[in-house]
């Protein structure tokens, strides 16, 4: 009979082998399932993982790995004070499309206007947008002690009804023979996000995804709220004699993690995304739930992991145009990957030990 046993404390060694070994898990899992579905394996995760990067189309498609890691990186960034914390946001997905609508409503309100501030004004509306969605589980969860769990997750399908709204109504174009969607950003240059060095991909998101890691680290590791978020997720009793206070806990990692996901949803649809429609939400909400805890939490682990994730988005879909695998083997390969994470995560922290029975 085998049981788990706790270990006293968690191996540093095992901490960082971890992440590895379900990268390698997930590569050998989804070779076998292409392989059932008839294609050449090893072809498959060479084209996932190595052609995006040094194939004959990285040209095009080195630029699009920032393109598609900065929200996944940025929106992250947020989770992981929360999840170290024991404060589990799983709506960031909603809160990004909130973003998105809320920076994105200013500068259709405001269209035809050029103005230098139009860009920063949008930014701080995407924020407050992603804030506002995300205090909604933290004062239910504070006043009547809902499960933010729950209720994120459900904000993010109000929110999905609330885009398809504004595509179909308040903000569609109308020069835009009637077709759902709102006026592309992209063609209004006062509020487009535009690539900041030409060939890299970069654009105004990359910049605040680098800096929301710098400034993740800064507060986990110098700052008091840093200590109160470690100690909340460690000892939530002897927090309290600390002087934290839960409902401002909450309150500030919920609201953190909302705006820093809102911001994404912003920065995308300035950008890449260039325009408000019923699809606006993606998944880099649900997404960057896999790259937090890929990157164990930390700042540059976070930073690694958001790159990893958007390789497997390019690659997929590389794969996709060169070999017909389904669209869906994306989303297969993120779902394994974060299975054998959770899975392996049980090695840090217990011991297999085989119970001697009388």
């Amino acid at each position: 009979m085998i049981q788990l046993v706790p270990r006293q404390s968690a191996s540093n060694i095992w901490q960082i082998a971890t992440p590895l070994m379900a990268v390698l898990a997930t590569m050998i899992t989804g070779g076998l399932l292409f392989a059932i579905m008839g294609h050449n394996p090893v072809a498959a995760i060479r084209t996932i993982f190595w052609d995006p990067l040094f194939g004959m189309a990285s040209s095009y498609s080195r630029p699009q790995l920032l393109v598609k890691a900065a929200p996944l990186i940025l929106i992250a960034s947020g989770l992981a004070i929360g999840f170290r914390a024991g404060i589990w946001n799983i709506g960031a997905e909603g809160q990004y499309i909130m973003g998105a609508i809320t920076g994105a409503a200013v500068a259709l309100a405001l269209y035809p206007l050029e103005a230098w501030w139009l860009f920063p004004a949008m930014v701080a509306a995407g924020l407050a947008g992603g804030w506002a969605w995300g205090m909604i589980p933290a004062l239910l969860r504070n006043w009547f002690g809902a499960s933010e769990i729950l209720v994120s997750l459900m904000l993010v399908y109000v929110a999905q009804r609330i885009a398809a709204w504004m595509a179909f109504g308040p903000m569609r174009n109308p020069q835009g023979m009637g077709f759902p969607g709102s006026r592309n950003l992209q063609q209004y240059p006062s509020a487009s996000n535009p690539e900041l060095i030409a060939g890299t991909g970069a654009h105004w998101g990359v910049v605040a995804a680098a800096f929301a890691v710098l400034a993740t680290w800064f507060l986990m590791s110098r700052h008091i709220r840093g200590f109160h978020v470690r100690a909340a997720g460690t000892a939530p009793r002897a927090a309290r004699f600390a002087g934290v206070r839960p409902a401002v806990l909450v309150a500030f990692c919920l609201g953190l993690s909302g705006a820093l996901a809102g911001a994404a949803g912003l920065f995308e649809v300035a950008g890449p995304a260039g325009q408000i429609t019923d699809r606006i939400g993606v998944g880099y909400g649900f997404t960057a739930i896999i790259v937090a805890f890929l990157g164990r939490l930390h700042p540059v682990g976070i930073l690694l992991a958001g790159l990893l994730l958007a390789l497997t988005y390019i690659g997929g879909e590389l794969a996709q145009l060169t070999m017909g695998l389904p669209a869906a083997s994306v989303q297969v390969f993120q779902g394994m990957l974060l299975f054998f994470l959770l899975g392996f995560d049980l090695l840090t922290r217990y011991q297999i030990r085989r119970r001697i029975t009388a």
